[in-house]
């Protein structure tokens, strides 16, 4: 363990946070270059000796989570990133995206301030690779077995780079312009800068993963032709068609889905545009959705510009505080004030869009709705609640159906789903297609980046099982376990 009184006689401390002023000024990420460094061995000697560690349970990754808090405590930093990177391929991505159900599992968080995991999950990546200790690791020897991967999102990168150091030859297929999927166009670069999506691929490539862009299987390339290329498959393309909201004024201009929203503003950090073609300057922009990706539309439209922000969300306002139905070491659903909430904007709770209204060009200038409330289990419309609200932009953020059925990849497969619209598959992520596995969000349905490293860790023993016979590499989790679903 690390210090054996650090939770006694040390408090939580995390990352500081760049001035609101500041930072709607640029794109780069929101805390300070460096904050955690001089705070971060106290914090992780925070981790106590709890004998049976819960966030090791609440990590579907299943992260050492006391192992590598003892060797950042000693500023063994080497022997911490190995032991991060011995379940985690992305620690840089997961410590700065996912919401940490490890610390709301954590067993000191049951009276006190969890030890901040998430902070020093960073603080050890990060130092690794300013250090250069992060370097290729190519296979010993080639399995002459060979292996697609469609989806190069947290899941199929995962995969991709397992199966490359069993030995495979593995090609990533990527249908739009760039690798990291929802990584690259879906997360705004004031949540994590693209540099850390660049330098593990330039790593993959050194262990021998080859990447394809700007090929989309089912449109570009046939099922059919990448089965006869390729020894297996694994579909990790996501789940990636959004949730429509169909009212009177849908089809008005100005309305889009926040996937259509987020990417052209990162496009434009990539330097394919001068400005987006889509975008919030001097407009009343709302948000429908109050989730994360909503979240990350608040942001986006704050550096752009916006004349004023607001977010709609149907479901009540969440408790502050853990409730009483969601007990220690579940995830419980709570109040959160992300960095893009600190810098403005109103959130609405409660409430359901009834119509959009339109000006003389057919762009919405409004959105009217009215407060909801739940009474016998069914949402209602409270009478005598109706409002309305300037809308020049609106993005729906309303979460995701299931993967695309549009570009023929399901009906060229032959796949089968379940009653969600997911991918089927097996305890070995293999789907009723011989050869063919899924991992993420297109077997699992919309979740964490963690639940995607792992589905993509634990979908490679699968395929490396099929090709070889047998298989070393992990298995973090399987498809049916839900006891973590978050």
């Amino acid at each position: 363990m690390a210090d054996p009184k650090g939770f006694l006689t040390t408090g939580r401390e995390t990352a500081c946070s760049r001035p609101v002023a500041e930072r709607l000024g640029d794109w780069n990420e929101v805390y300070v270059p460096g904050s955690l460094l001089p705070i971060i061995s106290k914090q992780a000697g925070r981790c106590m000796d709890c004998g049976i560690p819960f966030c090791h349970n609440g990590c579907p990754l299943g992260n050492l989570i006391p192992e590598w808090n003892d060797f950042a405590y000693r500023e063994d930093w080497s022997a911490a990133a190995e032991r991060l990177h011995a379940t985690n391929n992305f620690p840089e991505f997961t410590g700065r995206l996912c919401p940490a159900p490890c610390e709301s599992a954590c067993v000191l968080g049951i009276n006190q301030p969890a030890v901040t995991i998430k902070n020093v999950e960073v603080s050890i990546i990060d130092k690794a690779w300013d250090n250069g200790g992060v370097t290729p690791q190519p296979p010993e020897r080639l399995s002459g077995k060979t292996a697609a991967v469609i989806g190069s999102g947290p899941a199929g990168l995962a995969a991709a780079q397992q199966l490359t150091r069993a030995g495979h030859t593995v090609v990533v297929y990527e249908r739009a312009d760039r690798i990291g999927g929802l990584l690259r166009y879906g997360i705004p670069e004031f949540k994590m800068e693209k540099v850390h999506i660049n330098r593990r691929i330039e790593q993959m490539r050194a262990e021998g993963t080859k990447f394809r862009t700007g090929i989309e299987i089912g449109r570009d390339l046939s099922a059919t032709d990448l089965r006869k290329r390729f020894d297996a498959v694994v579909i990790a393309a996501g789940a990636t068609v959004s949730r429509d909201l169909p009212v009177p004024g849908r089809d008005l201009g100005g309305i889009h889905f926040a996937m259509e929203y987020l990417p052209l503003a990162n496009k434009v950090q990539e330097g394919d545009f001068m400005a987006p073609p889509i975008t919030a300057e001097g407009k009343h922009v709302v948000v429908i959705g109050g989730g994360d990706t909503g979240a990350d539309c608040v942001g986006t439209a704050h550096r752009q510009g916006a004349a004023s922000v607001t977010q709609l969300e149907i479901m009540p306002k969440p408790s502050e505080d853990r409730p009483t139905g969601q007990p220690w070491p579940t995830f419980p659903m709570l109040y959160k004030v992300t960095s893009a909430h600190e810098e403005g904007g109103e959130r609405v709770y409660s409430v359901s869009t009834t119509h959009f209204e339109g000006d003389e060009d057919g762009n919405v200038q409004a959105l009217h709705l009215v407060e909801v409330a739940f009474e016998d289990g069914k949402l209602v419309q409270k009478a005598g609640t109706e409002r309305v609200i300037p809308a020049q932009l609106v993005t729906l953020a309303m979460g995701f159906t299931g993967t695309d059925q549009a570009n023929g990849l399901v009906e060229q497969f032959g796949l089968d789903l379940d009653a969600r619209g997911n991918v089927e598959r097996d305890a070995s992520y293999a789907t009723n297609v011989d050869g063919v596995f899924v991992a993420g969000d297109a077997g699992r349905g919309q979740s964490l980046i963690v639940w995607a490293i792992a589905e993509g860790r634990s979908a490679a023993r699968g395929v490396d099982r099929f090709l070889t016979g047998t298989s070393a590499l992990p298995y973090p989790v399987k498809p049916t376990d839900r006891s973590l679903m978050v």
